[in-house]
């Protein structure tokens, strides 16, 4: 499957393999599952690698993709002469809520990667309950209790309708916001254009978002099969979880990992979210814990620093050092985080194009929470 990249500004230029490596790569990297001769030369020799069985794990069932015609219609600049204001409009809403709370700007990022793997990236994490339909994506358990943005993108759709009523998709201000989040979030060292022309669906259910969303204590072979049936390869999988160097999450996320004495943890980090969690969160006992203890309001490469020690909160971030292949990956993200900005923000507009709805069964909505009559 082609997709259509947009073209990335700046982009951030690697001169050479040949980076000179924090002093505390050989550490971080000396129990890795990668041999020598496989590493770059810009990465210090790793301990020979424990084989890993072959996968068994059975692929999560795929939506059939779209044709790569309806994704070719994204171009970026598709709103310059129907409604020139609309990215201006949006960034403005967005740079307004991140300077507040820089945790809506994770939350709006979160919000894309939901919306984009469950009927593709067409708003349909946005619409409410009705009578007809109990239960849409927002009230999935994936969802519910952490799902945060939703303010940000009903103000801009609102400061659009009165400037460009019924131009602007849904669709297309989530992936603008998560854009303007990245932007924001990393100093503007993520900076990038983002296509546009979806359409926004008219389908939203909950039992959908637990089937195709992958959860927390995923294992790597789950990771995978996720993101291939959407159709992210591997390199997508390790770069779009650079996202969790940003926001909270809930203690219930990641208890199960916990306990006792998790082998992929660091111990004293264990030990210091134990402490802060409880034993069996629920729903009156919950809290929050910052996903990068080190720079919790950065959007950053610091996130596979912190795999590499062993500071992570979810088993599905441990996962990444469970094959050759993503631990090579780990190791270049980290160390070369020019890179990782960049793979970080094609793989965003790689994921934005995601089973886009057609005119047959898309539409842009008046009111970003319910269809239109």
């Amino acid at each position: 499957m082609q997709w259509y990249l947009a073209q990335v500004y700046p982009a951030p230029k690697v001169s050479s393999l040949n980076h000179t490596l924090p002093e505390d790569a050989t550490v971080l990297t000396s129990n890795l599952p990668c041999p020598q001769d496989s590493l770059p030369s810009y990465i210090s020799p790793l301990a020979a690698p424990t084989p890993s069985p072959p996968s068994t794990a059975t692929p999560s069932p795929a939506r059939p993709t779209p044709s790569p015609s309806t994704k070719l219609r994204l171009k970026v600049g598709y709103y310059k002469r129907s409604c020139p204001q609309a990215e201006n409009i949006i960034r403005a809403a967005v740079r307004s809520a991140t300077s507040k709370n820089p945790g809506i700007g994770a939350g709006l990022i979160r919000l894309h990667f939901h919306d984009c793997f469950v009927q593709g990236c067409d708003a349909s994490v946005l619409l409410d309950p009705t009578p007809t339909n109990l239960e849409p994506e927002k009230l999935s358990p994936p969802n519910v209790q952490s799902l945060r943005g939703f303010e940000v993108i009903n103000l801009a759709k609102k400061a659009l309708e009165k400037v460009c009523p019924g131009r602007v998709s849904c669709a297309d201000i989530i992936a603008f916001a998560a854009r303007d989040a990245s932007l924001f979030l990393s100093s503007r060292r993520i900076n990038f254009q983002m296509p546009a022309g979806r359409l926004d669906g008219r389908v939203s259910l909950s039992s959908e978002a637990l089937q195709f969303l992958p959860p927390p204590f995923s294992n790597l072979s789950q990771l995978i099969n996720n993101f291939k049936a959407k159709n992210l390869d591997e390199d997508d999988l390790v770069v779009l979880s650079g996202a969790h160097s940003i926001g909270v999450s809930h203690c219930s996320s990641f208890t199960g990992f916990l306990a006792p004495n998790p082998p992929a943890m660091d111990p004293a980090f264990a030990a210091k979210i134990q402490s802060k969690c409880a034993l069996r969160p629920n729903v009156s006992s919950d809290p929050t814990v910052m996903q990068d203890i080190m720079t919790p309001n950065q959007l950053d490469s610091r996130y596979y620093t912190n795999i590499l020690k062993r500071k992570v909160l979810f088993a599905s971030d441990a996962a990444l050092l469970s094959s050759q292949r993503t631990s090579i990956k780990v190791l270049e993200n980290a160390f070369i985080p020019s890179r990782w900005e960049m793979k970080f923000a094609k793989a965003m507009v790689k994921m934005a194009a995601i089973e886009l709805k057609t005119a047959a069964n898309g539409e842009i909505r008046r009111m970003c929470r319910v269809i239109n009559n």
